[in-house]
């Protein structure tokens, strides 16, 4: 039932914004050189890899490591970079995954293929049986801020609170927190 309401919901977001995300490429394309998209491997349902894209919001050549884990983060930036990051305009292409079956909509998001730590206590609390999310518990509770424990532990809550009326809700407060750009720090 619920890849049905993601294949559904996506198709249907992706039909308003199909627009604003052609305008975002151009506006990506025409501020620094490179790729539009970036794609990067994710560990996802059974701790599978997958590429995830999302619009480049960084220069060509950065690391592919978590943001956090870059001495300057925002030495990296493209020109639009931190705007698309701040509005979470970058995470649009996900839209892919999510149609693919990679992701779904509500979910643990999914972690850098290097992000061992992350992985193993994920999968040490059966986490890593999710399929991952656009959005999720641990992302409405603090995003860029919590630390990887602090993650876990709220990944597991929604492991074993899972239901369509939470997901209902951490969508709802997702869209919230997006417009306020709660949790954001780079």
């Amino acid at each position: 039932m619920k890849r049905l309401i993601d294949l559904i919901l996506g198709l249907l977001v992706l039909l308003v914004l199909a627009l604003p995300m052609l305008l975002v490429a151009l506006a990506v394309r025409l501020t620094s050189p490179g790729p539009v998209l970036y794609w990067s491997n994710r560990v996802g349902k059974n701790n599978s890899i997958f590429s995830m894209p999302k619009f480049r919001s960084m220069q060509t050549g950065t690391p592919a490591v978590a943001t956090h884990l870059l001495a300057n983060p925002e030495n990296y930036l493209s020109p639009i970079g931190s705007f698309l990051r701040k509005s979470s305009l970058d995470e649009l292409p996900q839209l892919w995954s999510i149609l693919k079956g990679d992701m779904g909509f509500v979910g643990p998001r999914p972690a850098l293929f290097n992000q061992h730590d992350l992985v193993a206590l994920r999968t040490a609390q059966g986490v890593h049986t999710l399929v991952p999310g656009l959005t999720g518990w641990a992302q409405i509770h603090g995003r860029d801020e919590l630390p990887i424990p602090a993650k876990v532990a709220l990944d597991a809550y929604y492991l074993q609170h899972r239901s369509l009326g939470l997901d209902l809700r951490i969508l709802a407060l997702t869209f919230f927190k997006v417009l306020r750009r709660d949790g954001i720090t780079h």
